[in-house]
């Protein structure tokens, strides 16, 4: 990759943050800021350059662009769940949260068909199919089916999800993915 060489950059008060491009912690303290500053009751813009891959990340009072995807990488995964599972991750950073509880949901879908499911059955035949055949882990079928539960309620009703429903999505389908593929491959 070619080093990126920004022209006009300024010095900023150092920023904490894990870039959305690198996935690294950094603390970069050159950027760019408006112009003319505000007042004391300035709230702030600033474009912070990643001291690492030194991409550009865009900050205002409310939020990070791009955001760092929710949740962590799980290995061995098939290509069309790894897909999936990233997107809903990449979801989160731009405040998709209902896309992210959407693609949780086909994840479910997806993983019961990888491991052997017809493809086609009404979707609760997928979850009863990763239960039957033990891919729910024990005591997980609550947190499994609350997957199921939130991705019907973005599919079939007028609901907005918010923040907290994705994070948590996330979460328990990170899990399944562990469960599912990640642990059994470490033992191969």
């Amino acid at each position: 990759m070619n080093e990126i060489k920004w022209h006009g950059a300024e010095n900023l008060p150092a920023k904490s943050y894990t870039c959305g491009y690198c996935r690294k912690v950094v603390g970069p303290d050159q950027g760019f800021s408006e112009e003319p500053k505000p007042a004391e009751d300035y709230t702030g813009h600033w474009i912070y350059i990643c001291s690492f891959c030194r991409q550009p990340t865009y900050f205002d009072s409310v939020q990070q662009t791009p955001g760092a995807p929710f949740g962590s990488d799980v290995a061995s995964l098939p290509n069309d769940v790894q897909e999936l599972y990233q997107e809903a991750r990449r979801c989160m950073t731009v405040s998709a949260f209902t896309g992210a509880v959407l693609l949780c949901r086909k994840i479910l879908m997806n993983v019961a068909v990888s491991k052997g499911a017809v493809e086609g059955e009404p979707f609760i035949k997928y979850i009863e199919y990763l239960d039957a055949k033990g891919y729910v882990p024990p005591d997980g079928k609550k947190w499994v089916d609350h997957i199921r539960k939130k991705g019907n309620e973005a599919t079939h009703e007028i609901k907005r999800m918010w923040q907290h429903d994705g994070e948590k999505l996330i979460t328990f389908t990170e899990m399944l993915l562990r469960f599912v593929y990640e642990f059994p491959a470490k033992i191969l």
